[in-house]
This record gives C-alpha cells, sequence and structure tokens, in this order.
C-alpha cells in the first residue's frame, strides 16, 4: 500500500540499532546434503545485516536448482522474544495483490470476468471524479496500475460485509491524475476496488472467496486474513524504533481496515510464500492452466519505475528487464513495521521471499532486491546499467520547482506532500519544508534515454533506487515517479489544508502511525 510517502517510498535512511538474540531456523541441506556456499552467504548477510538495520525477526524462502530452503532468523517479538522460523506468519502487505490477481484469473478462466471489459460491465454504479474516466477504465487497468486515478486511498469504512462496497462508493471523491492505460502510477485502491468486483462476481464477501478460490486449493494453511484462522500461529510483531534507535515492539500497527485487504491485508508465512512462488513458476498446479499463469506476467501495461525500472506490471505481476534479457517477476509489501520482498525469475527456476518485522526492513529489502546482490549470485542477471551522470545547470532546470503528492488517510483527510526540487552538483535536490531528504541523478541507457534518474542519499552514497519522470504530450515535465507514485510539477497544495496539516516523508525514528502504511 502506501504510507505517508513513507521512508522507503522517498528512500530516507533507516535508523539502526543493536538487536539482541539471532536464532536461526535447522537449515535444509541440498539433494547432495551440502548447503551451497551461496545459500550459507545469504544466510550470513542476513544475520550481518539485521542489527544494523535494527531488524528483529526476517523469516526467508529460496527457490535455487530446483531445491527449496525455508530459514528463520531472530525473534517475533523484542518483549517477549519467541524464535522465528519458516511457519511464522508476518503480515505479507501488497504481496496480497498477486493473490488478488490469482483469483481474478480463476474467474477469467470460468467466463465469469473478461479482463478487456470496463470495471462498469460488471460495477455500472461505479465512479470517480472523474465520469468520462470512470467509464471507460477495464479490469485489465485496474490490475496494471494503470487505471490513473489517486491510489493511495485508505478510507476505514467499517469491519463488516459492507465495508468494502462503502469503500468503493466513496472512490467517487478520487481525482483522476492520468488517463486511463496511458501511464504507470501504483494504485492501492484499484486493488481493493477489484477486490469487490469479486465480491459481485462470487456473490460472498472478497476475504471468503479468496480463500475458496486461491488458498484453501493450494493448501496454503498458513495464509489468511485474519491470523486466528491460523492453527498454532506465531506472529511477528511490528517495531519501530526509540529515540536511541533501539527497536521497540508496536504490535498496534498490525491494525488494518477491512476496506483494504484487496491492497495488502493478507498474513502469510515464508513457507507458503515459497509455495505461492512455485505456483507462478508452474509445479503443475492444475488451478491455473500454464497459459493464464504466462497471462499473468506477460502484456505489462505502461512501463516505469517502482524502487527498479520496469517494463510495466502484468495482472498485478511487477514485470523487471535485466542487462541479460530474462525477465524478473517481483512484488513486495509494505506497512509500518512489516516489509517484505518477493521475486522470481521464471527463466532460472528461481524465487526469493524475505519477510521483516522492522522499520529497518527497507534497508535489508533494498540490499537484496534493489540491487543486483540476489540476482547476480543466484542467477547471473542484473539490472539494466545506470551510471550517474551531471548535467548542466539549463539541463536540469526543465525538471525544478515544486512537487505535489498526496494521499487520502484511515479518516478520509487529504493529506498533501509538498517537494521542491533544485540543481544543485549536477544533480537535483529533493527538499521538503526545506530540508534536503534525496539527491537525483540522471542516467541513460538503451531503455532510459532521458528522464531516469538514480536515488541518491543527501551525503551522494547510492539509495540502491530508481525514479522517473513522466512527461505530458506537450513534452513538459507533468510528473515525478518516486516509489511508484506520481507527484505532480508545479502542484501546490491548497494553503489553508497545507499549513492545517501536512503530511511529512517519514525520516521519523519511531514507528509511524498504523494509518501511514505503505502496502
Amino acid at each position: 500500500m502506501s504510507e505517508q510517502i513513507s521512508r522507503r517510498t522517498l528512500l530516507c535512511a533507516t535508523a539502526g540499532g543493536a538487536v539482541g538474540t539471532m536464532i536461526a531456523a535447522p537449515a535444509p541441506a541440498s539433494a547432495s546434503g551440502r548447503t551451497p556456499a551461496v545459500v550459507r552467504e545469504l544466510e550470513e548477510k542476513i544475520r550481518q545485516a539485521m542489527p544494523v538495520y535494527g531488524v528483529p525477526g526476517v523469516s526467508l524462502g529460496l527457490r535455487h536448482r530446483g531445491v527449496d530452503y525455508v530459514r528463520g532468523f531472530g525473534v517475533t517479538d523484542v518483549a517477549a522474544p519467541a524464535p522465528v522460523d519458516g511457519d511464522t506468519v508476518f503480515r505479507i502487505a501488497s504481496t496480497t495483490k498477486t493473490f488478488v490477481g490469482t483469483g481474478m484469473m480463476r474467474l477469467v478462466e470460468r467466463g465469469r470476468i473478461d479482463l478487456d471489459r470496463t470495471i462498469r460491465s460488471y460495477l455500472p454504479d461505479f465512479r470517480t471524479s472523474d465520469p468520462a474516466a470512470s467509464a471507460r477504465v477495464t479490469v485489465r487497468q485496474v490490475l496494471d496500475h494503470s487505471a490513473g486515478w489517486l491510489g493511495d486511498f485508505f478510507l476505514d469504512t467499517g469491519s463488516d460485509d459492507g465495508a468494502l462496497a462503502r469503500y468503493v462508493a466513496a472512490m467517487s471523491r478520487l481525482p483522476q491524475l492520468t488517463a486511463p492505460g496511458e501511464v504507470f502510477g501504483y494504485n492501492n485502491a484499484a486493488l481493493s476496488l477489484a477486490g469487490r468486483l469479486i465480491e459481485v462476481v462470487t456473490g460472498t464477501t472478497f476475504e471468503r472467496a479468496l480463500q475458496s478460490l486461491v488458498m484453501d486449493p493450494l493448501r496454503l494453511a498458513h495464509t489468511r486474513f485474519h491470523p486466528e484462522e491460523i492453527r498454532d500461529v506465531s506472529i511477528a510483531v511490528p517495531h519501530g524504533f526509540d529515540e536511541e534507535g533501539n527497536p521497540v515492539s508496536v504490535p498496534a500497527a498490525l491494525a488494518l481496515p477491512r476496506s483494504i485487504h484487496g491492497a495488502g491485508g493478507l498474513f502469510s508465512s515464508a513457507r507458503d510464500q515459497l509455495r505461492w512462488a512455485r505456483f507462478h513458476l508452474g509445479d503443475g498446479s492444475p488451478l491455473l492452466s500454464a497459459r493464464s499463469l504466462r497471462a499473468m506476467r506477460s502484456r505489462p501495461g505502461p512501463g516505469g519505475t517502482l524502487f527498479v525500472e520496469l517494463d510495466g506490471a502484468g495482472v498485478t505481476w511487477m514485470l523487471r528487464p535485466t542487462a541479460e534479457g530474462p525477465k524478473v517477476v517481483q512484488h513486495g509489501g509494505d506497512l509500518g513495521g512489516q516489509h517484505s520482498g518477493f521475486l522470481m525469475v521464471p527463466e532460472r527456476d528461481f524465487a526469493l521471499t524475505v519477510l521483516t518485522n522492522s522499520e529497518g526492513g527497507p534497508a535489508l529489502l533494498d540490499d537484496l532486491f534493489g540491487g543486483d546482490w540476489a540476482l547476480s549470485r543466484f542467477t547471473g542477471l542484473h539490472n539494466l546499467p545506470a551510471v550517474p551522470l551531471r548535467l548542466s545547470a539549463a539541463e536540469l532546470a526543465p525538471y525544478e520547482g515544486p512537487y505535489l503528492g498526496q494521499q487520502i488517510g484511515y479518516t478520509g483527510e487529504t493529506e498533501y506532500v509538498p517537494l521542491r526540487l533544485t540543481a544543485a552538483d549536477g544533480v537535483l535536490v529533493v527538499s521538503y519544508a526545506d530540508e534536503e531528504l534525496l539527491r537525483l541523478a540522471f542516467y541513460r541507457n538503451a531503455v532510459a534515454k532521458r528522464d531516469h534518474v538514480v536515488v541518491l542519499q543527501p551525503d551522494g552514497s547510492a539509495a540502491n533506487s530508481r525514479a522517473n519522470f513522466v512527461r505530458d504530450r506537450d513534452g513538459s515535465i507533468a510528473w515525478l515517479r518516486v516509489g511508484g507514485r506520481l507527484y505532480r510539477h508545479d502542484g501546490v497544495a491548497p494553503a489553508a489544508v497545507s499549513a492545517a496539516r501536512p503530511a511529512r516523508p517519514s525520516s521519523l525514528t519511531t514507528l509511524p502511525h498504523p494509518d501511514s502504511g505503505l502496502l
């Protein structure tokens, strides 16, 4: 989902802190009886990173050369330590979206849904603030993040079975940022809408429908919207940081409105996530045909960036290019104190999932997923090259100025994120309220000929992330896309609202309020 333009979204430095006991689950061996050196290297990298980034607990699932590995490190809760293992349950946040897409494809195979029909074909009353866009947006555009309306809409509409219907009705207030099908903009609201579509087509609640369509047939016994439905479950508690940078447990951060379950409500374990990967790699399950599995990771919508360069999204899967050619199929999830990564390379029969229970988790995930570390060691693949350039003041001038992001929180109040970009030392400096947050350095390669940037920390060090600018039809700079979100160029928040309650990009050392989740 999307946090208050979270620590990960704007890539501010995460706080460090010491973590106490590190406990590793018994390690399964390879077919030869020995754990390969590259797997041991991954385990050691995680162990070393945990105290540096202040991550009390990590669960790992890995498929490499036909062998599955499941590991647990650390503890579920610093206040009541229990060892993390492969069955410990974490909230997987936005990786939930891939379950929604899979449930949708089951309905496509049954002839109940057509991806290229409009949403209005199934939900005649659906509308956003733009009647014309509402009328023509398709199911596929909802699932590939090109629907175009404001995506970070987290309105809490209650916990009863009517919550999702009320949420979708409230989408009538959402501004249409771009025309449907034209621009990739990460969209949590669209996936909640997809959940409502599943409800209407199946005639039951979204949660029950998805369990019947996906989790039960695949025997994902540790994957549920409510952890109390899982037997003998050990739950990883979210953690923030105290003023000294030490991890502190914040169990209240597990709360999430039912209205956004489709965007990021599932709990799961590393073992179940690895089963999920095997299914999508084509393990022979009859749940979906091979053709439907391929369809989920083909025909990407508009491309862009989401921490890495994207060809676009297929049916909920992010499709990522590599320098060598094979595609990476990827997702991940972020909520307060619960951050996870998930990627697959079908051509290499490779999958990796890492679940963490701390606001320090994004730094560990960036090490493994944002750069080349895991890809290069396990598959021999690399990100597209991105060598930072120093541009002249004249070249940077069109990109300078104010930019505005926004989200709607649990209570329905619009929160604005005003940023300013200024040229300095050949790069763009991104500031909030006169405080420098990060820097953007342009690069070019065969895919990104212009308008793509690598993200740097204020000290100039790399942040393992990429962003890009989006142009209007007349060629002018219309948007900055960072963390998949669109910030309008020359956008200025209404003065009264902005002064009353501006949203601040999180660089805090305490866990943000649950209503600032990321998904």
